[in-house]
């Protein structure tokens, strides 16, 4: 059984951001913390005594949403996203993006879903600058490179 309303781009990214918006509402209102991803990842390279714990279990559970939705899902309900790069530009824009994370205080998510949604001045600015910037890259390779 298929559902195809679900394989059409918009209705996905719905569901996505509303996940995504539940799930920061939650963390921030069960633990006191902001969902960021860059943040959580940061505190296992600087661990503190008894954070190491939860920090793991939610990377490993992001690892293994995907994989395990893999397996679950009927055959041809979940479609891989298509990227037009080699490996080394891919871990390369990783790279930026985690340097970008540093620079800004925070990640997308952090500062995009979490901060937005407490009406932080100053993730408005990082947002506005984290969109710009991916604008400006896409039409860069795009149109110019």
């Amino acid at each position: 059984m298929t559902i195809d309303w679900l394989q059409f781009t918009p209705w996905t990214s719905l569901a996505g951001g509303l996940l995504l918006g539940v799930a920061a509402a939650m963390f921030i209102l069960l633990h006191g913390r902001v969902l960021g991803i860059s943040g959580i990842l940061g505190g296992l390279l600087s661990p503190k005594k008894g954070d190491t714990g939860w920090r793991l279990s939610f990377l490993l559970g992001m690892l293994a949403a995907p994989l395990v939705a893999g397996l679950l899902a009927p055959e041809g309900f979940l479609k891989a996203p298509r990227i037009d790069a080699s490996y080394g530009l891919v871990v390369l824009a990783g790279l930026l993006v985690g340097v970008g994370t540093r620079y800004g205080s925070g990640c997308t998510s952090g500062h995009g879903v979490c901060g937005l949604s407490r009406l932080s001045p100053r993730s408005l600015v990082a947002t506005l600058a984290f969109m710009a910037a991916g604008f400006l890259v896409v039409f860069l390779i795009r149109h110019v490179f």
